[in-house]
């Protein structure tokens, strides 16, 4: 019986948890060997592991073109984004090694149109998006097929180096069937931390989930970031009721289809709901400030299974007193504490901490000596 049906916790996507690991192959040296980028490498850990259940390799082309015009698989599961690997020619044979880590099954190569999948897959064609930028940089083909990964990827954190297995078992040795997963690629600061607690207050467990793949070179290192996680955690959470593991996914700035993604990943990994703030998982200015949340209506309710938690931009209000939304605070903007990201870096950079009711201090600190780093 599956950890899932023991618990009562979500299925997976689809039903049930891909397992992509497998023996070593024989004939390994004698295959043609594909080198993958760090992007695909994620991906590519992330099919061994069953994060991107029920997908079992890179994407063929009926559930590539499906999944763009549609934002579902072929069968008419729901997934958002494609999950491919570029090559600049069809192989040889019917299997291909990648990078020595795994084989891959040939079960398709097709050409593909760039630009059409950057209107449909991030909104935009603009060259200057991070997602489409690297979209346009790829090798002109892709290559599809079930793979076998028999060595993964060395994380970055093996602390937190939890699979959907590992993080499904450790919610059911703890009793939990509902729970709230947070996306993160910043450090958490009190507003984020206001979200994830009045969320947590509703469900068992909360799992703080960081991103730790590959982001834009102006983002905070992941490094940093876990580090912030790490005192946040131990300062002001109760410790038997967060898990803090690592996604080892790669961002696509794809914005609300890979808020779709996410959630759906989450799921994977045992959360029955999920955090969806402002902007989650944008850039710039080419997203609305909660497309993120309205691209969810365009599934039937509970077509995901695992539930969206909106929640609006929240602040420190000096009215209230506390913090709060826009939904909860009569109060105007004078009332509360906002400072720009611009303002927070150069207070950093000088070694300020910024006020407490904007950041914890002892996230400041870690924040404040990374910069000085």
């Amino acid at each position: 019986m599956s950890v899932a049906t023991e618990t009562k916790l979500i299925a997976p996507h689809g039903g049930e948890l891909v397992d992509r690991t497998g023996e070593r192959a024989d004939d390994l040296d004698s295959l043609e060997t594909l080198e993958l980028t760090s992007r695909e490498l994620s991906d590519l850990d992330m099919l061994a592991s069953g994060a991107l259940s029920p997908l079992t390799g890179f994407m063929r082309q009926a559930d590539y073109e499906s999944v763009l015009e549609h934002m579902r698989l072929v069968n008419g599961l729901p997934w958002a984004l494609p999950v491919c690997l570029a090559v600049d020619e069809a192989p040889g044979s019917d299997r291909v090694a990648l990078s020595r880590n795994a084989v891959l099954e040939v079960e398709d190569v097709y050409a593909y149109d760039k630009e059409r999948e950057a209107q449909q897959a991030f909104g935009t064609t603009d060259a200057k998006h991070p997602g489409v930028e690297r979209l346009y940089a790829q090798k002109p083909l892709y290559l599809a097929g079930r793979v076998t990964v028999f060595q993964r990827a060395e994380p970055s954190f093996p602390e937190l180096a939890l699979d959907p297995t590992d993080t499904r078992a450790a919610f059911a040795e703890r009793g939990w069937k509902r729970v709230v997963g947070f996306q993160t690629r910043n450090p958490i600061h009190r507003a984020h931390e206001y979200l994830t607690k009045v969320a947590l207050e509703t469900v068992d467990g909360l799992l703080i989930h960081p991103l730790v793949g590959d982001t834009k070179s102006d983002d905070v290192p992941s490094k940093t970031r876990v580090e912030c996680y790490r005192v946040l955690l131990d300062g002001y959470y109760p410790a038997d009721r967060v898990v803090l593991s690592a996604f080892p996914a790669a961002m696509r700035y794809a914005g609300p289809r890979e808020a779709i993604w996410h959630a759906i990943c989450r799921k994977n990994y045992g959360c029955s709901h999920f955090i969806v703030g402002r902007d989650h998982a944008g850039v710039g200015d080419y997203y609305g400030t909660y497309d993120a949340q309205l691209i969810f209506d365009e599934f039937e309710p509970h077509e995901l299974d695992i539930e969206p938690m909106f929640f609006e931009h929240s602040f420190w209000c000096r009215a209230c007193g506390s913090m709060a939304s826009a939904k909860t605070c009569p109060h105007g903007a004078d009332e509360h504490v906002f400072l720009s990201g611009t303002k927070v870096r150069e207070m950093l950079g000088n070694g300020e901490l910024p006020p407490s009711e904007f950041s914890r201090p002892e996230v400041a600190q870690v924040l404040i000596e990374a910069y000085r780093a």
